[in-house]
């Protein structure tokens, strides 16, 4: 008889520990949640998020700011509210609500959100980035400035100055600039009475990719420039080494750099005071652009759960009740194998909670649907299995190659029953990701993820516990059929 692999049991107890130590409500260390989540810079909370039906939210109601008899187009507005969606979606919210209401107006529904102002920003705000030229004189930090662009009111858009000789967004590579720090000394500007132009050499209209890094206990913003901004920028150095280059946030300088030496790799890091929720804010403002239409915010109020707290646990508790008479039948009609089966059933429950909380996915009745359906198919591909099995048994097959033959005989209709449940998954997340349906999209990914453990833990696992199983105790259960459900 072939030994079992030990690797791989190893590989699903170790699994199962991961899921357990996630699924806990235990606290937990900053570097252990930076470890989990795979960002040097997440100090996130780890747990359960509840969609809006379950515990409610912030709605805010976005106005185009226009006047009132001032045309609007239908494709800003629809870019607009794609623009909304794609920052919400950044602030780590997989089940917002956000449709238009009209031709003028923008309804945003956030669920379980604690900042409402800090959301509010973030989903309205233009950002408008410069580099301005400061010459061989430093900006402070937080000084307040006046650009060719105009002064610190008029900071509502993004200019394009692609239509200018000098092009788009371009950035120094942190290598190669050494920032200023400027004293008293040196004559740097301190407030907004400084009366000085400073003359935007590039805006960030021509950022392509923008992330978010954490060094030695500071939070930086990396990005990435377009090819023409990257021309620009190393002519720019090129011309004026040895004088500082500022890069300017709404008109407050964020940093103040020295160019070295030219620049041409078009990648650069906005450094600054930052908090890890400051520089997130800036990293989605800067990824996700200006806005096409200004909004302003006619409301903004919380929303109490459409179903409540009774609904959540009436829910929490038929989710038990089937999971449990599920595993009842399982140990009945199938006896060991049926038990090993069950125990990989609540390996199921355990990753995927784990991998709610990671992800994240906010859950909706919807999603606990979703759930509990994908539940109810990683029991179908045991059955399948297991029937295998007791047919090559009464054949008078050793257990051992029972098994060997079920799992093979049984893995082409499990891998296609799998396969067809993703196909219909993706198709409901695209329909509900065009119509804005989000409560589909979260049943979708649900699905979508307990199908995928599920050919883990029901494929995978039960066959590492029935092959050890026989490699220990083989004999005995071949005595007794009864203990095989045979």
């Amino acid at each position: 008889m072939k030994r079992p692999s030990w690797w791989r049991l190893a590989i699903v107890i170790v699994s199962a520990l991961l899921a357990l130590y996630v699924a806990l409500e235990v606290p937990r260390p900053d570097w252990v949640k930076r470890l989990l989540f795979w960002q040097p810079e997440s100090t996130r909370e780890i747990g359960l998020r509840l969609g809006l039906d379950l515990q409610g939210g912030l709605q805010v109601l976005l106005a185009a700011d226009v006047p009132e008899g001032e045309d609007l187009d239908a494709l800003s507005m629809e870019t607009a509210r794609r623009i909304v969606e794609s920052r919400v979606n950044s602030l780590g919210l997989t089940e917002p609500v956000v449709q238009a209401q009209g031709e003028r107006r923008i309804i945003v529904e956030l669920p379980g959100i604690r900042d409402p102002e800090q959301a509010v920003e973030t989903i309205k705000g233009t950002a408008l980035l410069e580099f301005a030229h400061a010459g061989y004189t430093p900006l402070a930090p937080g000084t307040i400035i006046t650009t060719s662009l105009g002064g610190p009111k008029e900071a509502a858009s993004e200019p394009d100055l692609a239509s200018t000789e000098q092009e788009v967004t371009p950035a120094p590579t942190i290598e190669s600039i050494s920032p200023g720090e400027p004293s008293a000394s040196d004559g740097a500007a301190t407030g907004a009475g400084d009366s000085t132009v400073y003359e935007t050499i590039l805006t960030g209209a021509g950022i392509k990719q923008v992330g978010l890094d954490l060094q030695q206990g500071e939070y930086l913003v990396p990005f990435e420039l377009n090819e023409d901004a990257s021309e620009v920028f190393a002519q720019y150095t090129s011309e004026h080494i040895g004088q500082f280059l500022c890069i300017v946030l709404d008109k407050e300088v964020i940093s103040c750099p020295r160019v070295e030496d030219a620049i041409s790799d078009g990648q650069a890091m906005i450094s600054g005071k930052f908090t890890y929720d400051t520089a997130r804010q800036l990293s989605i403002q800067l990824r996700y652009g200006a806005l096409p239409v200004p909004l302003r915010v006619e409301s903004f109020s919380r929303i109490g759960a459409t179903h409540g707290a009774e609904s959540v646990q009436q829910s929490v508790r038929a989710g038990i009740i089937g999971l449990a008479v599920v595993l009842a039948f399982m140990i009945v009609y199938y006896r060991v194998p049926g038990a090993l089966a069950a125990l990989a059933l609540v390996i199921y429950v355990l990753i995927n909670i784990a991998l709610y909380k990671l992800v994240p996915i906010t859950l909706t009745l919807p999603g606990i649907a979703g759930f509990l359906l994908s539940s109810g198919m990683a029991v179908d591909a045991n059955i399948l299995i297991f029937e295998r099995m007791k047919e090559e048994l009464r054949r008078g097959r050793s257990l051992a190659s029972a098994i060997e033959i079920g799992f093979n005989r049984a893995w082409p209709s499990i891998r296609d029953g799998q396969l067809s449940t993703l196909i219909i998954t993706a198709v409901l997340f695209i329909f509900g990701n065009t119509f804005g349906a989000s409560m589909v999209k979260g049943f979708a990914m649900t699905l979508a993820i307990g199908t995928i453990v599920n050919l883990f833990t029901a494929v995978f696992a039960t066959r590492s516990f029935l092959s050890h199983l026989a490699a220990a105790a083989g004999g005995w259960l071949a005595a007794r059929p009864w203990s095989l459900g045979v």
